[in-house]
């Protein structure tokens, strides 16, 4: 921002002006990484489709393994994304310098939980066992988390290159490789399920859907070293230095990192397998309520990656605000994110409803599972609304790097609440009746809305506590 913009601390336009340039700024970051996210999203779904085509057995060995590397991966990411804050407030304070020694750091971080997470897929057979999954399936879907857990370690490092560029607001290298990315992703996995024979002995062997694993660990090698070219070679990185000089690790700032990023990751992890324990749960009631709820749950994670990518733009903008001493500004960002992610949780929440039934029929032509999917759209597009405040006022929260109390928080909304809830409506009769997948959807409800008031009331008192931080210091600002 030059100094010619107007921000809340030093107000040059009306107040209706200042939150229209906001929101184009947010929005301006935020769309290379709706773009990027929806790339990575759409990675998953070629996966299982081209798996879908080969045989039952490949698709269903596919979904069991995105059911066990995801949570592993947004645990892992979740960890990693303390680099964010941590670079928008040196951006933002003009001291480019700073950053490089930070992302070294942080790139240490990255391999030892990069390589942590493909150990963790490479010995996930236990699971699948827990888990009783059909002996013939434990196969195929190891050989699938293997070649997923050989590209964890490069998309760790990826990941904090990316978390780098987007704290100094430059967010259309991931929204780029990430469209790259899912290119190369159809002909490699094409490659890896049919193999390919050169003069008959030398080549890709035929794997079937397993082979996706493979074929998205070659996308993640690649994806990490566009991105290490563009932070490299970029002229708008040079000042940071990222590249300049190897230095070992350095505890004292590897802990700060994990101070930060370790409650992101477990809060992230804990939203997210909260949906996997749901889905566990519906598998009781039978094969067309599982169908149902998952319609209703892909919806519902697609339409979340808009809010999602908008908190990520909040952290930059906060973060930036903060490293330039404007906590004012800060505040005023926070607010116009979480007023606009809830302008677009009203139109999604609207868009459901009036098409819930045209959405679940694009899944399936099931009249069963159609009525199912379209009860719990219902849900789904009333807890827009929380939803989008949660997820946005924790994005706001990481800017301040406020994460160990917004940790407890989701922890205590979610499985504190919101998952007993939904467990005593749908599943047992301490409530009256018990009402199945509409109970444990409403427990979600529930969840969300405590999550979202609590976090609300954290993202307030700690903007409010910066702000008299920065006045003590300078008293003559008031």
């Amino acid at each position: 921002m030059n100094s010619l913009t107007a921000t809340p601390d030093t107000p040059l336009l009306s107040r209706p002006a200042r939150v229209r340039l906001e929101m184009r700024n947010l929005l301006g970051l935020a769309l290379p990484i709706i773009i990027a996210q929806l790339a990575h999203t759409a990675m998953g779904f070629v996966d299982a489709v081209m798996a879908g085509r080969v045989s039952p057995r490949d698709l269903a060995a596919v979904a069991l393994g995105n059911s066990i590397w995801v949570p592993v991966f947004l645990l892992m990411t979740g960890i990693l994304l303390a680099t964010t804050p941590k670079v928008a407030q040196r951006h933002g304070a003009g001291t480019p310098a700073e950053i490089g020694p930070l992302v070294r750091q942080a790139l240490w971080l990255a391999l030892v939980v990069g390589l942590a997470a493909g150990v963790i897929l490479y010995n996930a057979e236990p699971v699948l066992h827990l888990m009783k999954v059909d002996p013939e399936l434990i196969g195929p879907c190891m050989d699938y988390l293997r070649g997923i857990g050989t590209g964890l370690p490069t998309v760790a490092l990826y990941h904090v290159l990316r978390c780098c560029s987007d704290g100094m607001g430059r967010t259309r290298p991931s929204m780029v490789l990430g469209l790259c990315g899912l290119a190369l992703n159809i002909p490699l996995n094409y490659l890896f399920i049919h193999g390919v024979s050169i003069y008959g002995h030398f080549g890709v062997p035929a794997m079937g859907g397993t082979g996706c694993g493979w074929a998205t660990a070659i996308v993640m090698w690649c994806m990490l070293l566009g991105m290490a070219g563009w932070v490299r070679w970029a002229k708008v990185y040079r000042p940071s230095q990222v590249f300049s000089r190897f230095d070992w690790p350095q505890w004292a700032v590897i802990k700060r990192l994990l101070d930060i990023g370790l409650p992101i990751g477990i809060a992230v992890f804990a939203e997210a397998s909260i949906f996997s324990v749901i889905a566990l749960l519906i598998g009781s009631l039978g094969a067309t309520v599982v169908a149902g709820h998952q319609i209703a749950l892909n919806i519902s994670s697609l339409v979340f990656m808009i809010p999602y990518s908008l908190g990520m733009a909040i952290t930059v903008r906060v973060g930036q605000a903060l490293g330039r001493e404007q906590p004012r500004e800060a505040r005023f960002t926070a607010g116009v994110g979480v007023a606009t992610a809830l302008a677009y949780g009203c139109v999604s929440a609207s868009l459901m409803l009036l098409f819930r039934e045209h959405l679940a029929t694009v899944y399936t032509s099931d009249p069963l599972v159609i009525r199912v999917a379209t009860m719990l759209i219902v849900y789904s597009a009333l807890f827009q609304f929380s939803d989008v405040i949660q997820v946005t006022a924790a994005g706001a929260l990481r800017g301040y790097q406020d994460t160990r109390v917004t940790m407890i928080l989701t922890l205590f909304a979610y499985w504190g609440i919101g998952l007993p809830v939904g467990y005593a409506l749908g599943l047992t009769d301490w409530l009256g009746a018990p009402s199945g997948p509409s109970g444990l959807w409403q427990g979600l409800i529930v969840g969300l809305s405590c999550a979202a008031l609590m976090l609300s009331i954290r993202l307030v008192r700690s903007a409010r506590r910066r702000i008299r931080m920065h006045s003590a210091r300078s008293p003559r600002t008031l």
